[in-house]
Protein backbone atom coordinates (compact mmCIF):
# COMPACT_ATOMS: atom_id res chain seq x y z
CA UNK A 1 0.00 0.00 0.00
CA UNK A 2 1.67 3.19 -1.23
CA UNK A 3 -0.53 5.64 0.67
CA UNK A 4 -1.92 5.28 4.18
CA UNK A 5 -4.34 8.15 3.64
CA UNK A 6 -5.72 9.85 0.53
CA UNK A 7 -8.18 12.72 0.08
CA UNK A 8 -9.60 13.54 -3.35
CA UNK A 9 -11.71 16.72 -3.78
CA UNK A 10 -13.19 16.40 -0.29
CA UNK A 11 -15.77 19.04 0.72
CA UNK A 12 -17.22 19.62 4.18
CA UNK A 13 -19.63 22.49 4.78
CA UNK A 14 -20.79 24.06 8.04
CA UNK A 15 -23.75 26.43 7.75
CA UNK A 16 -22.90 27.43 4.20
CA UNK A 17 -19.14 27.83 4.86
CA UNK A 18 -16.76 25.29 3.37
CA UNK A 19 -14.33 24.09 6.02
CA UNK A 20 -12.88 21.71 3.41
CA UNK A 21 -13.04 23.04 -0.13
CA UNK A 22 -11.98 20.32 -2.55
CA UNK A 23 -9.14 19.13 -0.30
CA UNK A 24 -6.77 16.75 -2.09
CA UNK A 25 -3.60 15.23 -0.63
CA UNK A 26 -1.78 11.93 0.03
CA UNK A 27 0.04 10.60 3.09
CA UNK A 28 2.79 8.05 2.26
CA UNK A 29 2.83 4.80 4.20
CA UNK A 30 5.42 4.32 6.92
CA UNK A 31 6.64 7.89 7.28
CA UNK A 32 5.96 10.92 9.45
CA UNK A 33 3.88 13.59 7.75
CA UNK A 34 3.53 17.12 9.09
CA UNK A 35 0.04 18.59 8.66
CA UNK A 36 0.35 22.37 8.55
CA UNK A 37 -2.07 25.27 8.41
CA UNK A 38 -3.25 28.37 10.31
CA UNK A 39 -6.16 28.31 12.74
CA UNK A 40 -9.35 27.66 10.81
CA UNK A 41 -7.54 26.04 7.87
CA UNK A 42 -9.48 22.78 8.22
CA UNK A 43 -6.95 20.60 10.05
CA UNK A 44 -9.29 19.50 12.86
CA UNK A 45 -12.12 18.93 10.38
CA UNK A 46 -9.79 16.76 8.31
CA UNK A 47 -8.84 14.66 11.33
CA UNK A 48 -12.52 14.37 12.29
CA UNK A 49 -13.46 13.10 8.82
CA UNK A 50 -10.63 10.54 8.87
CA UNK A 51 -11.61 9.24 12.32
CA UNK A 52 -15.34 9.00 11.52
CA UNK A 53 -16.62 11.83 13.74
CA UNK A 54 -17.72 13.68 10.60
CA UNK A 55 -18.75 12.59 7.10
CA UNK A 56 -17.67 14.59 4.07
CA UNK A 57 -20.33 16.17 1.84
CA UNK A 58 -18.47 15.56 -1.41
CA UNK A 59 -15.33 13.87 -2.65
CA UNK A 60 -13.64 10.62 -1.70
CA UNK A 61 -11.09 9.46 0.82
CA UNK A 62 -9.13 6.28 1.35
CA UNK A 63 -7.93 5.17 4.77
CA UNK A 64 -5.47 2.26 4.85
CA UNK A 65 -6.79 1.03 1.53
CA UNK A 66 -10.47 1.25 2.51
CA UNK A 67 -13.04 3.87 1.45
CA UNK A 68 -13.93 6.07 4.43
CA UNK A 69 -13.82 5.17 8.11
CA UNK A 70 -15.42 1.90 9.20
CA UNK A 71 -15.47 1.27 12.99
CA UNK A 72 -15.20 -2.49 12.51
CA UNK A 73 -12.74 -2.69 9.64
CA UNK A 74 -10.49 0.04 11.08
CA UNK A 75 -10.71 -1.22 14.66
CA UNK A 76 -7.19 -1.23 16.08
CA UNK A 77 -5.72 0.15 12.84
CA UNK A 78 -6.26 3.87 13.51
CA UNK A 79 -5.10 5.86 16.56
CA UNK A 80 -6.14 9.47 17.20
CA UNK A 81 -5.00 12.18 19.61
CA UNK A 82 -7.44 15.14 19.66
CA UNK A 83 -5.93 18.55 20.36
CA UNK A 84 -7.80 19.04 23.64
CA UNK A 85 -7.83 15.46 24.94
CA UNK A 86 -8.82 15.33 28.63
CA UNK A 87 -7.65 12.58 30.97
CA UNK A 88 -9.30 11.15 34.06
CA UNK A 89 -7.02 12.43 36.83
CA UNK A 90 -8.25 9.91 39.42
CA UNK A 91 -6.18 7.13 37.88
CA UNK A 92 -2.54 6.49 37.13
CA UNK A 93 -1.27 6.43 33.52
CA UNK A 94 -0.88 2.66 33.69
CA UNK A 95 -4.42 2.18 35.03
CA UNK A 96 -5.95 4.44 32.40
CA UNK A 97 -4.01 2.96 29.50
CA UNK A 98 -4.70 -0.60 30.64
CA UNK A 99 -8.42 0.23 30.71
CA UNK A 100 -8.25 1.72 27.20
CA UNK A 101 -6.35 -1.32 25.93
CA UNK A 102 -9.02 -3.61 27.34
CA UNK A 103 -11.67 -1.55 25.54
CA UNK A 104 -9.77 -2.42 22.35
CA UNK A 105 -10.36 -6.09 23.15
CA UNK A 106 -7.11 -7.07 24.84
CA UNK A 107 -7.09 -9.47 27.76
CA UNK A 108 -6.01 -8.28 31.19
CA UNK A 109 -2.36 -9.33 31.03
CA UNK A 110 -1.90 -8.22 27.43
CA UNK A 111 -3.53 -4.87 28.21
CA UNK A 112 -1.20 -4.30 31.17
CA UNK A 113 1.85 -5.17 29.06
CA UNK A 114 0.70 -2.84 26.29
CA UNK A 115 0.12 -0.01 28.76
CA UNK A 116 3.66 -0.45 30.08
CA UNK A 117 5.04 -0.48 26.53
CA UNK A 118 3.44 2.79 25.41
CA UNK A 119 4.31 4.53 28.69
CA UNK A 120 7.90 3.57 27.97
CA UNK A 121 7.61 4.79 24.36
CA UNK A 122 6.68 8.31 25.53
CA UNK A 123 9.49 8.25 28.14
CA UNK A 124 7.20 8.32 31.19
CA UNK A 125 7.90 4.97 32.86
CA UNK A 126 9.09 6.59 36.08
CA UNK A 127 5.66 8.22 36.56
CA UNK A 128 3.50 5.39 35.27
CA UNK A 129 2.14 4.65 38.75
CA UNK A 130 1.62 8.29 39.81
CA UNK A 131 -1.86 9.78 39.89
CA UNK A 132 -2.54 11.73 36.71
CA UNK A 133 -3.68 14.62 38.94
CA UNK A 134 -0.09 14.91 40.18
CA UNK A 135 1.45 15.12 36.70
CA UNK A 136 2.51 18.31 34.95
CA UNK A 137 0.71 19.45 31.80
CA UNK A 138 3.55 18.13 29.65
CA UNK A 139 3.44 14.73 31.32
CA UNK A 140 -0.32 14.53 30.85
CA UNK A 141 0.18 15.33 27.19
CA UNK A 142 2.59 12.43 26.88
CA UNK A 143 0.02 10.11 28.48
CA UNK A 144 -2.50 11.30 25.88
CA UNK A 145 -0.01 10.56 23.08
CA UNK A 146 0.53 7.10 24.57
CA UNK A 147 -3.22 6.45 24.37
CA UNK A 148 -3.12 7.01 20.59
CA UNK A 149 -0.26 4.51 20.26
CA UNK A 150 -2.00 1.64 22.08
CA UNK A 151 -2.04 -1.50 19.98
CA UNK A 152 0.49 -0.11 17.46
CA UNK A 153 -2.15 1.18 14.99
CA UNK A 154 -0.99 1.41 11.39
CA UNK A 155 -2.09 5.06 11.08
CA UNK A 156 -1.84 7.58 13.95
CA UNK A 157 -3.22 11.13 13.86
CA UNK A 158 -1.63 13.44 16.44
CA UNK A 159 -3.07 16.94 16.88
CA UNK A 160 -0.51 19.22 18.59
CA UNK A 161 1.23 16.38 20.48
CA UNK A 162 4.01 18.68 21.74
CA UNK A 163 1.69 21.45 22.98
CA UNK A 164 2.73 22.57 26.45
CA UNK A 165 5.92 20.50 26.55
CA UNK A 166 9.14 22.18 27.64
CA UNK A 167 12.12 21.95 25.23
CA UNK A 168 13.55 18.83 26.88
CA UNK A 169 10.18 17.04 26.89
CA UNK A 170 9.50 18.05 23.28
CA UNK A 171 12.90 16.75 22.16
CA UNK A 172 12.34 13.48 24.00
CA UNK A 173 8.90 12.97 22.44
CA UNK A 174 10.18 13.87 18.95
CA UNK A 175 12.86 11.21 19.31
CA UNK A 176 10.30 8.68 20.55
CA UNK A 177 7.98 9.34 17.61
CA UNK A 178 10.87 9.23 15.14
CA UNK A 179 11.65 5.70 16.32
CA UNK A 180 8.23 4.61 15.00
CA UNK A 181 9.20 5.57 11.44
CA UNK A 182 8.82 2.60 9.11
CA UNK A 183 6.63 0.68 11.55
CA UNK A 184 3.65 3.05 11.72
CA UNK A 185 2.41 6.02 9.70
CA UNK A 186 2.16 9.23 11.73
CA UNK A 187 0.34 12.43 10.75
CA UNK A 188 1.34 15.26 13.09
CA UNK A 189 -0.50 18.58 13.16
CA UNK A 190 1.42 21.45 14.75
CA UNK A 191 1.88 25.21 14.54
CA UNK A 192 5.56 24.78 15.38
CA UNK A 193 6.97 24.40 11.87
CA UNK A 194 10.61 24.35 12.97
CA UNK A 195 9.74 21.38 15.16
CA UNK A 196 8.02 19.54 12.31
CA UNK A 197 10.93 20.22 10.00
CA UNK A 198 13.25 18.46 12.46
CA UNK A 199 11.59 15.05 12.32
CA UNK A 200 8.99 14.83 9.53
CA UNK A 201 9.68 13.20 6.16
CA UNK A 202 6.71 14.66 4.31
CA UNK A 203 4.48 17.71 4.69
CA UNK A 204 0.97 18.72 3.67
CA UNK A 205 0.20 22.46 3.83
CA UNK A 206 -3.44 23.56 3.83
CA UNK A 207 -5.31 26.85 4.08
CA UNK A 208 -9.02 27.65 3.75
CA UNK A 209 -9.75 23.97 3.27
CA UNK A 210 -7.43 23.54 0.28
CA UNK A 211 -4.01 22.00 -0.15
CA UNK A 212 -1.37 24.68 -0.80
CA UNK A 213 1.56 22.33 -1.24
CA UNK A 214 2.64 18.78 -0.39
CA UNK A 215 5.69 16.61 -0.77
CA UNK A 216 8.92 15.50 0.91
CA UNK A 217 10.29 18.09 3.34
CA UNK A 218 13.48 18.53 1.31
CA UNK A 219 11.57 19.17 -1.92
CA UNK A 220 9.07 21.55 -0.34
CA UNK A 221 11.76 23.66 1.33
CA UNK A 222 14.12 23.61 -1.68
CA UNK A 223 16.99 21.86 0.11
CA UNK A 224 18.34 20.43 -3.17
CA UNK A 225 18.42 23.73 -5.04
CA UNK A 226 18.89 26.61 -2.59
CA UNK A 227 21.67 27.34 -0.10
CA UNK A 228 21.70 30.48 2.03
CA UNK A 229 25.02 31.81 3.35
CA UNK A 230 25.08 34.45 6.10
CA UNK A 231 28.31 36.41 5.52
CA UNK A 232 30.34 39.00 7.43
CA UNK A 233 30.78 41.08 4.28
CA UNK A 234 29.99 41.26 0.55
CA UNK A 235 31.05 38.18 -1.43
CA UNK A 236 33.09 38.17 -4.68
CA UNK A 237 30.11 37.52 -6.96
CA UNK A 238 32.20 37.52 -10.17
CA UNK A 239 34.59 34.95 -8.73
CA UNK A 240 31.69 32.77 -7.55
CA UNK A 241 30.03 32.90 -10.98
CA UNK A 242 33.32 31.92 -12.62
CA UNK A 243 33.94 29.07 -10.19
CA UNK A 244 30.35 27.72 -10.37
CA UNK A 245 29.00 28.85 -13.78
CA UNK A 246 25.88 26.69 -13.59
CA UNK A 247 24.81 28.28 -10.29
CA UNK A 248 23.22 31.69 -9.77
CA UNK A 249 23.99 34.05 -6.89
CA UNK A 250 22.32 37.05 -5.28
CA UNK A 251 23.38 38.98 -2.19
CA UNK A 252 21.15 41.11 0.04
CA UNK A 253 21.01 42.02 3.74
CA UNK A 254 24.10 39.99 4.50
CA UNK A 255 22.74 36.77 2.94
CA UNK A 256 24.17 35.13 -0.17
CA UNK A 257 21.53 33.03 -1.95
CA UNK A 258 23.01 30.24 -4.06
CA UNK A 259 20.67 28.51 -6.51
CA UNK A 260 21.87 25.27 -8.03
CA UNK A 261 20.76 23.47 -11.21
CA UNK A 262 18.77 20.26 -10.89
CA UNK A 263 20.92 17.33 -9.82
CA UNK A 264 23.87 19.46 -8.70
CA UNK A 265 26.25 18.10 -6.05
CA UNK A 266 25.78 20.77 -3.39
CA UNK A 267 28.40 19.25 -1.09
CA UNK A 268 31.07 19.57 -3.79
CA UNK A 269 29.83 23.05 -4.72
CA UNK A 270 30.05 24.18 -1.10
CA UNK A 271 33.77 23.37 -1.02
CA UNK A 272 34.33 25.46 -4.15
CA UNK A 273 32.26 28.33 -2.79
CA UNK A 274 34.00 28.25 0.59
CA UNK A 275 37.37 28.39 -1.17
CA UNK A 276 36.33 31.51 -3.07
CA UNK A 277 35.05 33.17 0.11
CA UNK A 278 38.22 32.33 2.04
CA UNK A 279 40.38 33.71 -0.78
CA UNK A 280 38.36 36.95 -0.64
CA UNK A 281 38.64 37.12 3.15
CA UNK A 282 34.87 36.87 3.69
CA UNK A 283 33.84 35.07 6.89
CA UNK A 284 30.84 32.72 6.96
CA UNK A 285 28.52 33.19 9.94
CA UNK A 286 25.86 30.57 9.14
CA UNK A 287 24.68 28.29 6.34
CA UNK A 288 21.26 26.79 5.65
CA UNK A 289 19.95 24.61 2.87
CA UNK A 290 16.49 25.54 1.64
CA UNK A 291 14.09 28.20 2.83
CA UNK A 292 12.85 26.54 5.97
CA UNK A 293 9.35 25.15 6.33
CA UNK A 294 7.95 28.24 8.04
CA UNK A 295 9.30 30.57 5.35
CA UNK A 296 7.84 28.41 2.57
CA UNK A 297 4.45 28.21 4.25
CA UNK A 298 4.27 31.98 4.76
CA UNK A 299 5.14 32.52 1.10
CA UNK A 300 2.43 30.11 -0.07
CA UNK A 301 -0.22 31.48 2.32
CA UNK A 302 0.42 35.06 1.12
CA UNK A 303 -0.34 34.23 -2.51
Amino acid sequence: MQHALRFVDVVKTYGGKRALDGLTFDVPTGGITGFVGPNGAGKTTTFSVVSGFLTQDEGALEILGLPAFDPWKHRGRLGVLPQDAELSDRHTPLELLTHLARLQGMGGRDAAREASRVVDVVRLSERGSSRIASLSHGMRRRVAVASALLGSPELVLLDEPMAGLDPLQAKSLREALAELRGRQTLVVSSHNLDELERFCDHVVMIDQGRCLRQGPIGAVTGQQELVQWWLAGPPPLDALAAALPDHSFTFADGVLAQRAPSGADLDAASLVLMGALVSAGVAVRAVRRGKGLEHQFLEDAAR
